[in-house]
């Protein structure tokens, strides 16, 4: 039984490191920005060999800057400019596009949490000076308590009111 158990669990860890063998395969540098680049590709030729950070155990024979490696049958390619050869900038241009359309809708997002804070504040605004209004209009205003029984606003209770709401249309009231 000790043994079924010992060739199972020798089996599933061969598995596992056999999965695992691809990730060791990986080149890591850095570009000309100074940003970390992981590749399972060696860099490109223009980047210096004291910016390969680490190699895969596998090592491609990666050409000189400088000189083309070129197979006997291709001797006249060799020939043609560099310059058809298509540059790499290392940017990426959907990553470039996803990132201008996140802060885009970041920005919208701020842009409509002040809208609703101003909206807010007018609102407050209003209410304080109707409020106010309707105190220095002298009507008589009922309150009620919390055993749900009415009360009128004496003038202590008026004057507290007339300071909370001046306090209001200060701050919520000012442009």
């Amino acid at each position: 039984m000790d043994f079924k158990y010992l060739t199972r669990t020798l089996v599933l860890a061969m598995a596992v490191t056999s999965l695992a063998a691809p990730a060791l395969a990986q080149w890591q540098w850095l570009d000309r920005d100074g940003r970390k680049v992981f590749s399972d590709r060696p860099p490109p030729t223009d980047i210096p060999q004291k910016s390969i950070l680490n190699e895969p155990g596998f090592k491609e024979p990666r050409p000189v800057q400088g000189t083309v490696a070129v197979a006997p049958a291709t001797a006249a390619s060799a020939t043609a400019p560099k310059a058809s050869m298509p540059r790499l900038s290392g940017k990426d241009a959907e990553l470039e596009a996803r990132k201008k359309q996140a802060d885009a809708l970041e920005e919208s997002k701020k842009q409509s949490e002040a809208e609703k804070f101003a909206k807010a504040k007018a609102d407050n605004c209003e209410r304080a000076k109707k409020g106010q209004a309707t105190l220095a209009s002298g009507v008589r205003i009922a309150l009620t308590n919390a055993k749900g029984e009415r009360e009128f606003m004496d003038d202590t209770a008026r004057s507290a009111e007339t300071r909370r709401l001046q306090a209001i249309a200060e701050s919520d009231c000012a442009k």
